[in-house]
């Protein structure tokens, strides 16, 4: 260890935010650190990102020092955790340490996205130590709503690190590992600097319910109920999958899978042998032959998603597969804000069509993967941190786990949030930079910024549209022919009942019209001419400015 060594933590992701997880850690003097990279997620566009597939995590920081990067390890595969490391891995060519689940995951998703990138993967698992760099990192086990997920325990010369990444404590989950209890307290008791701990439900209190109550719940459905049932759940919460696939053959029920990801999922699982005991599910087009009392239906699109299974049934699109008055939904899971509206729409679609619809509200057919205040308070109790990091969260799950944190003696929770360098050792924790961080988007194959990608642009052409003008002058300047107006996503005709294509070429021949003959030379007065008509004879008629493009040739 040398003099000037510093063990530093900074996220480009994930704090401050639900969604986008990265985390760094670096360890070294100021001008010479050694990074490894825990996790690398995406998060998912909104309405207000027209045409985005994805929302990624800036890397420009690590991108720079990717000489000095040893590697990348993935807690778990979802994909805010693990979604973005096909498209941004290929810029870094570093190990990636994973588990067997997370390693059939990548692979699934580079076969169906058609990435180019082979990203070679490192088995790591619970109870594994490895060697990175200047980090030794060991995998601990906890329980989460997906197959196997760890934490890490990251020591240093400094002083030893506990990243919790997503975590519960479920004394009875229908998919292991338990959260290792033991294991955290004999870590505690070598000592840890600090706890960078999930968030998510630090404004719970409470203990988690079970996923053992959760099947029950389901199961108890799945026998009451007369008419045909469809469930709706994350696609990897394969826990969850078997438990409604084992509750569906006790009440003698036949179970088909509908949409992809949940069949990818389901395929990596029966892979490594995490599927054994469940009877082979029906094919889509053996539906329509099994009475309505023998079969339950697991489905994507719980988060009201337009293209999913559950979307498309709510519509009457599928082509083998529709519900009808008397049959239920469950949605066995949570909205994710910014949902609601979606997920509403695909209520009113089933509720119209006669179906029963049963959330959480109802009954208890879902529960959280993540810890909630009591659970928090057992993991500060196991490990006794000198220091906790609230990660994982929005502002308000942050400083709700501070307060907890402080409450419970912990004696020092800096603030930190994306872009923010925290000095963990040595001396008392401080922030001590900032680092650029921000998103970039996956747009069909290309990935860039807003403006690299057009987006913004894209966002205005939506509230507005757009005018393409075409208008030829001959050698005197002047019209060679009508000159071409196209309207695209405006009003058809103005408030008069005038056609707005028609207004707007009154405007271009006004505007060329107006400007003398010795003047249209520049050729550039003159296309702005056109474009201020067109854009205020729309504003005037319509109250909005298209966007213009005009072509002006000289002939």
């Amino acid at each position: 260890m040398a003099k000037n060594d510093e063990l530093v933590f900074l996220p480009l992701g994930g704090v401050g935010e639900i969604g986008m997880n990265l985390a760094l850690y670096g360890y070294g003097p100021p001008s010479n650190r050694q990074w490894i990279m825990v996790d690398c997620g995406v998060t998912f566009a909104g309405p207000d990102l027209p045409g985005v597939d994805l929302v990624l995590p800036d890397i420009r920081f690590i991108k720079k020092q990717k000489k000095n990067l040893k590697g990348i390890i993935i807690t778990h595969a979802h994909e805010d955790h693990y979604g973005a490391l096909n498209d941004l891995w290929p810029g870094l060519n570093v190990p990636v340490y994973a588990s067997g689940f997370t390693a059939g995951m990548l692979e699934a998703k580079r076969d169906y996205e058609g990435s180019r990138a082979e990203i070679p993967i490192t088995p790591f698992k619970q109870g594994d130590r490895i060697n990175v760099g200047p980090f030794e990192i060991e995998a601990i086990g906890v329980n989460h709503s997906i197959p196997e997920p760890m934490s890490l325990v990251i020591r240093t010369p400094l002083g030893n690190v506990v990243h919790t990444g997503d975590w519960k404590i479920d004394h009875n989950p229908s998919l292991g590992p338990l959260t290792d209890e033991g294991r955290f307290r004999a870590v505690g008791d070598e000592g840890v600097l600090a706890l960078l701990c999930d968030s998510t439900n630090a404004m719970r209190d409470g203990v988690s319910p079970s996923e053992e109550e959760v099947s029950a719940g389901l199961q108890k459905i799945i026998e009451a109920a007369e008419g045909r049932v469809a469930i709706t759940t994350f696609s990897s919460n394969v826990g969850r999958i078997r438990s409604i696939a084992l509750a569906a053959e006790a009440a003698g029920r036949e179970v088909l899978l509908l949409g992809s990801s949940l069949k990818r999922v389901t395929n990596v699982a029966q892979d490594i042998g995490i599927m054994e005991g469940i009877r082979p599910f029906i094919a889509e087009d053996e539906y329509g032959f099994i009475p309505r009392d023998k079969i339950v239906v697991i489905l994507t699109g719980s988060q009201g998603e337009p293209r999913a299974a559950l979307a498309k049934l709510s519509r009457d699109e599928m082509r083998n597969v529709a519900l009808t008055s008397g049959d239920t939904v469950v949605f066995s899971s949570r909205a994710i804000p910014g949902n609601e509206k979606a997920i509403l729409e695909i209520k009113n679609g089933l509720i119209e069509q006669g179906v029963h619809i049963i959330t959480d509200s109802e009954a208890l057919v879902h529960v959280s993967g993540h810890p909630r205040r009591n659970e928090l308070l057992k993991m500060y109790e196991w490990v006794r941190p000198q220091m906790l990091v609230p990660v994982h969260g929005e502002a308000a799950h942050l400083v709700a786990q501070k307060d907890l944190a402080l409450q419970a003696g912990i004696p020092t929770v800096p603030h930190v949030r994306n872009g923010d360098m925290l000095r963990i050792a040595p001396g008392p924790a401080e922030v001590i930079d900032q680092a650029p961080f921000g998103r970039v988007y996956k747009d069909g194959k290309l990935v860039g910024d807003l403006e690299e990608m057009g987006i913004a642009d894209r966002k205005k052409l939506s509230y507005v549209g757009h005018v393409a003008v075409s208008v030829l002058l001959d050698s005197r300047f002047d019209f060679l022919g009508d000159p071409d107006v196209v309207p695209y996503g405006l009003p058809e005709v103005d408030h008069e009942g005038e056609l707005m294509e028609d207004t707007l070429y009154d405007a271009v021949l006004g505007a060329v019209e107006s400007i003398p003959r010795s003047r249209r030379k520049d050729l550039d007065t003159v296309r702005e001419a056109i474009r201020r008509a067109v854009r205020s004879t729309a504003n005037e008629v319509w109250g909005k400015k298209p966007i213009v493009t005009v072509f002006l040739t000289k002939v």
